[in-house]
């Protein structure tokens, strides 16, 4: 068997793997990844970016049937589904190609297989050819995989996960959608605007539970609008399977019986932490994830685990902000400790929603004084130009520091917007320095500043 020195060792290619193996690389450490799927992880190839190229061509389609709201006369559009799939799939591959380019370049040694832990610095790659790799730091990138409802077992054809969801054959006519946080919206969003009858069901008391209330409330008027059928507070009970159709019986307020040609579990996920050799360390798990402290660190000295497998939120670019943290602390640079309250949000659903920080019944809880602030894009020019005027911006501040606690958004295209409330927060803004910024005319972007002025009795354009 062979047998190789590294000075790092990443377990998982994903988005935090892989950006963390490059920076490793980058600052001269002789470092290696272990994948045993694909190389950009379940966000590049099964998850964010191919639902976004979907996403895509539902906008499309939505703005062709509004074009004559613009004085644009057009023929009916028609779906090709084949086309819609086949462009999200060459996305996918396209960056993939561009991951493997990245780490190639980068000098990274790539192993093809399953990884263990073996202890004393140890891992065995199961793989065509096994190897035995000895790694001065270890960091674990295991991502996490969909979780399940028992007795709903994925077939592909009564029941999907998100996997069958993005490669569909043919739209159903009737889909139900089990869960209703980002993944769950996203995808009731796109099968609704390719002519699917949605409904959706949300054990909690509302639809995007994680956003503020009044963002979900706000998006759940507008998906209802588009014709999606919400029941919060319900679970399902009980299913079968009769006549080619699925029978749902939902319990919460009242029973519910709904029918369905496809059910989408969209239930939230499981870390990766199964088979590791975890058990040669002594890594905690707590809630079904490793614990680490505000740089990373495990308990078990130079293993170190980021993104998905390390808890909440699960999100790409927390998982690649951690990557990029935990190796310079490895080197000793002068890094600053993961703030997961300064990690943005972004649900690609119709209209968008973009959060980062604190909501307001959060910043409350905390104890803090707080103002509020919020513009809506119906008073913004940019927003009416476009045909954008659905949705507002919403501020909280701390009263007594100015301190910016939390931002929310709903709206087209305030997914690109968030980041400047993002960095805002990252240099320690007041209201001061937001206030005294001038933002260009016209923009949609103007909201977020009549937000801070609304928070200060200051609006002008309301």
């Amino acid at each position: 068997m062979n047998k190789q020195k590294f000075d790092l060792v990443v377990i998982g290619g994903g988005p935090g793997g892989y950006v963390a193996a490059i920076r490793a690389s980058q600052l001269g450490m002789k470092t290696a990844v272990i994948e045993k799927a694909e190389l950009g992880g379940i966000c590049l190839n099964w998850g964010c970016l191919p639902t976004k190229a979907l996403l895509r061509s539902a906008d499309v389609l939505r703005l062709v049937k509004q074009a004559d709201t613009f004085g644009v006369e057009v023929n009916q559009p028609q779906v090709n589904l084949q086309k819609i799939v086949q462009r999200s799939r060459d996305v996918s591959a396209q960056l993939q190609r561009g991951v493997i380019g990245l780490l190639k370049k980068n000098r990274v040694t790539v192993f093809h297989g399953e990884a263990k832990l073996l202890g004393q610095n140890q891992i065995h790659v199961q793989g065509q050819v096994d190897q035995q790799l000895n790694a001065t730091h270890i960091i674990l990138a295991t991502g996490a995989r969909a979780r399940t409802i028992p007795n709903m077992h994925i077939d592909g054809q009564y029941f999907w996960s998100y996997k069958e969801a993005l490669v569909p054959k043919s739209i159903p006519k009737r889909m139900v959608v089990i869960g209703a946080g980002a993944i769950g919206i996203e995808f009731a969003c796109f099968y609704q605007s390719m002519g699917a009858e949605v409904t959706v069901v949300e054990l909690a008391d509302r639809i995007l539970p994680q956003e503020d209330s009044e963002i979900s409330s706000t998006i759940a008027k507008s998906l209802k609008k588009d014709g999606i059928q919400i029941y919060t507070e319900y679970k399902v009970i009980e299913h079968q399977i009769k006549n080619g159709e699925v029978l749902l019986t939902l319990e919460g307020k009242q029973k519910v019986q709904l029918k369905a040609d496809v059910v989408l579990l969209a239930v939230g996920i499981s870390a990766n932490t199964e088979n590791l050799g975890l058990d040669k360390t002594q890594i905690q798990i707590e809630r079904g994830h490793i614990v680490t402290d505000e740089y990373c660190r495990t308990s078990e000295t130079n293993i170190y685990a980021i993104g998905d497998v390390a808890g909440p939120p699960w999100l790409a670019h927390k998982a690649s902000h951690e990557g990029v943290l935990c190796v310079e602390k490895i080197m000793g640079l002068d890094v600053h400790p993961f703030d997961r309250h300064k990690i943005p949000a972004c649900t690609y659903s119709h209209p968008q929603v973009a959060s980062v920080g604190y909501s307001e019944k959060q910043a409350q809880a905390l104890g803090r004084t707080i103002r509020v602030g919020k513009f809506p894009f119906i008073a913004n020019g940019k927003a009416l130009a476009m045909g954008s005027s659905e949705g507002f911006v919403k501020v909280i501040f701390d009263d007594v520091s100015g301190e910016l606690l939390g931002a929310h958004m709903v709206g087209d295209e305030v997914t690109e917007m968030i980041n400047g409330y993002a960095i805002a927060q990252t240099l320690e803004t007041t209201e001061q320095e937001l206030i005294n910024t001038v933002l260009p005319h016209p923009t949609m972007s103007e909201a977020m500043h009549e937000a801070v002025l609304a928070a200060y009795q200051r609006a002008l354009h309301q």
